[in-house]
């Protein structure tokens, strides 16, 4: 209805001789459809958008910028911006040349971002879809000081097992249900002569989506929250039990190559290594992008070589699972910019990537039947389902400062590798990551 109206508005301005410009602003986002398709007409608008992807992903994120611009009209240029997003639009705020759109990888910057004043309030642009498309925690993550800034546009599941199946089927195992399942399963693949585990210590931050799993099950929800904001310390004994537990885990002979193995092993190799024609490990633990990396680089067959279990529980209550996410944001005042943050925050976006493959979407309106397989709909509906049930958190690591949380070498990355390489010291190794969570807060 409103298109139709924007055009017979745009016909009676003809008719009375009053021009284009008595119908509309200078980006013409009050006729429909001018851009050819049925979207605002934002002909003769340029959009910037910057973002960490490259490769398949870039590709693949230029498909659904293509289809914001069919359906408006705008020319969208992308930008890749490398892991190091900040390193790259910080300068770019300080000369006051942002561009109109990013898409932020971590929660911190993120807040860190709004609550400076660099991002356009997103209340009455995108309040409506929050909504409608997605559940609550998806909006209390874009909320700084009661407003909206950001539509979560890209999300991971890091709640998963993958495990080579022939393997499997040799040691006569099935996918474990909860923690002490998961060591019985591990001794059992152990003794059938091959090491159960791939872990890719040598990247940190593998290490952090460990700890954050067995804690957000082990100690729950409240205690992750107030964990993430350093309400508790990181010697509780919560913290302690979940390093105990993965103490049981993080063992010689449970992981290929052993701890020195592990640690100087990156994702990438972890991954491979478990679909082998001749595999060293018939496991290994990360979230649904491991399903690229079988599929780019090795043989195995995803669904039937290569299979995967939600990571098990240690403890209680249902099964949670610790998310990742790419949040869009508006750096640059204009209606082009809030119309492809509206149009980001669709179904209409999100099945345009989510039909390529390699992508989960958090919006909850998109049809799941549009996944690419059973696999990747399967994780897919896992993470909406424990957003709906209160059971999803969002990566740790992601949220605390960048210096305790995110760098190489450091912070818990750096303490994490040490404790792979000891894990008997949990105190120590407790007492470490509290001295560094506090020192990143001054």
């Amino acid at each position: 209805m409103r298109h139709g109206r924007s055009r017979l508005l745009i016909l009676l301005c003809a008719v009375l001789l009053l021009g284009a410009v008595g119908c509309g602003d200078d980006e013409k986002t009050d006729t429909g459809g001018g851009g050819g398709g049925d979207g605002p007409d934002l002909s003769g608008t340029s959009l910037e958008v910057a973002a960490v992807w490259t490769g398949t992903e870039q590709e693949n994120f230029t498909k659904v910028l293509e289809a914001f611009e069919e359906k408006t009209g705008a020319k969208v240029k992308y930008t890749p911006t490398g892991d190091d997003i900040a390193a790259v639009l910080g300068p770019r705020i300080s000369a006051n040349k942002p561009p109109d759109v990013a898409i932020l990888p971590q929660p911190a910057l993120f807040q860190d971002y709004a609550s400076k004043g660099e991002l356009q309030p997103l209340d009455d642009v995108v309040g409506d879809a929050y909504g409608e498309n997605y559940a609550d925690v998806w909006k209390d993550l874009a909320t700084v000081e009661g407003k909206v800034y950001g539509v979560w546009f890209k999300a991971a599941n890091k709640s998963l097992v993958w495990y080579n199946n022939a393997p499997f089927e040799d040691a006569g195992v099935e996918p474990p249900e909860d923690w002490d399942g998961f060591v019985e399963t591990l001794e059992t693949v152990s003794d059938s002569g091959i090491s159960p585990l791939s872990v890719g210590g040598s990247d940190g931050w593998t290490l952090t989506d460990w700890f954050e799993n067995v804690y957000l099950s082990s100690a729950g929800a409240e205690k992750y929250d107030e964990l993430t904001k350093h309400e508790i310390p990181w010697t509780d004994p919560s913290v302690k039990e979940a390093l105990e537990l993965l103490s049981k885990v993080f063992t010689e002979d449970f992981m290929a190559g052993g701890s020195k193995g592990a640690l100087q092993t990156d994702f990438n190799t972890s991954v491979t290594q478990v679909f082998a024609p001749e595999p060293k490990a018939a496991m290994v633990f990360e979230a649904d992008f491991v399903a690229g990396v079988i599929k780019d680089e090795t043989e195995a067959e995803l669904g039937t070589d290569a299979k995967n279990f939600a990571f098990p529980s240690a403890g209680e209550g249902d099964s949670a699972v610790v998310g990742g996410g790419d949040v869009a944001v508006q750096m640059k005042k204009g209606k082009g910019g809030e119309e492809l943050m509206k149009f980001l925050a669709s179904p209409e976006a999100a099945q345009v990537w989510v039909e390529l493959g390699g992508f989960i979407s958090p919006n909850e309106s998109l049809d799941t039947g549009a996944y690419p397989d059973d696999l990747t709909k399967t994780i897919a509906e896992n993470l909406l389902d424990a957003a709906d049930s209160g059971n999803f958190r969002f990566d740790l690591s992601d949220q605390v400062p960048t210096e305790f949380g995110g760098t190489p070498g450091r912070g818990m990355f750096k303490i994490l590798q040490d404790f792979l390489s000891d894990p008997s010291d949990v105190d120590g190794t407790a007492e470490e990551l509290e001295k560094a969570a506090a020192a990143a807060q001054k």
